[in-house]
């Protein structure tokens, strides 16, 4: 379990193909000694487990249907990605519940600064869209955030100046493909009701 707390940015050292498989491998000198093979780290909100480390990168190995199912596919030798390791049982809960179970990809619609802050649009499925709620959780390239507005569509949040810093949402545009995940409690809200009243409850 993650929080969308993202602890630092990663730079992507290479991306290779083995067959079906896509090793990944990251530079994270900031994460990398407190971690082991076998851990479970979000990178961009996608839960992947350790293959390798050193004091300096941590290598990923992803199947296809992770590649098809998340937005990885387009990473690339200096790409930069959202890192952030599984939650410890003793720690402080910021954020939100976050699997790291990717729901679906969007793309970034718009990207406008309002004042000292940034609204960033995403377009998604009509589907993904109907998990959301203004002031609801949701997690973008594994960072949780404030649902703003929600359309048939799309939504937007609101970035704060401190969000830009410290993660990559201040780096994307429009067109940008971003991994999507719905907060979990609403999920189990949509499908108990679902249950008892039926789809569309």
């Amino acid at each position: 379990m993650f929080t969308g707390i993202v602890e630092t940015v990663g730079r992507v050292l290479s991306v290779e193909r083995d067959g079906e498989l896509v090793r990944i491998l990251i530079e994270a000198p900031q994460i990398a000694e407190g971690v082991r093979v076998g851990d479970s780290v979000a990178v961009n909100g996608t839960c992947l487990t350790i293959t390798r480390s050193n004091a300096r990168s941590l290598a990923f190995d992803a199947v296809r249907e992770t590649i098809e199912r998340t937005a990885l596919g387009v990473l690339a030798e200096g790409s930069r990605v959202n890192l952030e390791r599984a939650m410890r049982a003793d720690a402080r809960f910021d954020g939100h519940i976050v699997q790291g179970h990717v729901d679906a990809t969007g793309r970034v619609r718009s990207v406008e600064r309002q004042g000292a802050d940034v609204r960033l649009a995403v377009e998604t499925s009509e589907a993904f869209a109907a998990e959301l709620v203004p002031k609801g959780s949701v997690t973008i390239d594994g960072v949780s955030l404030t649902v703003v507005n929600v359309g048939e569509d799309g939504f937007d949040v609101a970035l704060i100046p401190h969000t830009l810093a410290v993660t990559t949402l201040g780096e994307r545009k429009p067109g940008d493909p971003v991994n999507l995940e719905a907060d979990i409690l609403g999920k189990y809200v949509k499908r108990h009701l679902e249950r008892i009243v039926g789809p569309g409850a």
